[in-house]
């Protein structure tokens, strides 16, 4: 029988009592041992024992945001899954992608889910954009030991603002740091993961404001490819295996997964044009 159950299996007191909108409070009262920061480790450093995620992007476009992930987990130098899945809907109006260690990101992703409709069935209403990414830099800050220990996740979340004046600034992007700092990108494009760096370097050549939701689309998975060209850790198109990057959008209508077929159309058509212009 589970623990705090008594043998009427009735639900404990603090499962029907009125409590706080926030699920990771509710948890660090109720059950702290299920929190991903708060587990105990072995001493030493950990980051070599599990697969790690990486290349994550995100655009500004006209009506709210891109996000695109490539679909490669590393562990050292071996290649531990090409088809992990890095990008998700962290709500109704919000992307959540995720680069380090995979087993915790995931898991923090999924907790970060439960964060916004836990707090959206107490309170009657959604998180502001604002708020929302708040609520992941805390859970962020909360495993900042973990961290310390080799086990970090770094997210990339983005969404698009339905209190927005202004709705060409509807869509925006925020970054962290392993310590729960939170940054707004205000470029209108960002980047997360080992292969960032070249990512960021493709958009800082094609990025203009404006951008179409297809225009944007075919930019993510071109600083993708990018990525991939350059850091081992990132995963390219895979035209053999047909495994192609997760891209997904943001917009007042909701989120949305493009379909296999969609995304294998845009890869296809990147890798096609740069065999035009080999080294290009």
């Amino acid at each position: 029988m589970p623990a705090g159950f008594d043998p009427s299996r009735r639900l404990p007191d603090f499962f029907t009592s009125p409590g706080t909108s926030s699920f990771t409070q509710f948890l660090s009262l109720n059950a702290p041992e299920m929190l991903p920061g708060r587990r105990p480790l072995p001493p030493g450093y950990s980051a070599d024992l599990a697969p790690h995620a990486t290349t994550i992007v995100s655009i500004v476009c006209q009506g709210g945001v891109v996000m695109a992930g490539d679909r490669r987990a590393t562990a050292g130098n071996m290649i531990a899954s090409r088809d992990i899945e890095k990008v998700h809907p962290a709500d109704a109006h919000s992307l959540v992608g995720i680069a380090g260690t995979a087993g915790v990101g995931i898991e923090l992703m999924r907790l970060f889910q439960v964060e916004l409709e836990h707090y959206e069935k107490i309170e009657g209403a959604m998180l502001s954009l604002d708020g929302k990414a708040n609520r992941l830099a805390t859970m962020i800050r909360n495993n900042l030991g973990a961290a310390l220990q080799g086990l970090a996740v770094v997210p990339l979340f983005a969404g698009f603002d339905l209190a927005a004046s202004d709705p060409a600034k509807a869509g925006r992007i925020f970054s962290f740091d392993i310590a729960g700092g939170l940054y707004e990108e205000h470029g209108g494009y960002d980047g997360i993961g080992s292969g960032s760096l070249f990512a960021k370097s493709a958009l800082k050549k094609r990025y203009r404001a404006g951008l179409s939701a297809d225009e944007a689309i075919t930019l993510a998975v071109e600083a993708l490819y990018d990525a991939a060209d350059d850091d081992t850790a990132t995963g390219g198109p895979d035209l053999t295996r047909k495994i192609y990057p997760v891209v997904m959008t943001a917009t007042a209508e909701g989120t949305r997964r493009l379909t296999d077929a969609e995304t294998a159309s845009v890869a296809e058509g990147v890798v096609n044009r740069r065999m035009e212009n080999v080294g290009g």
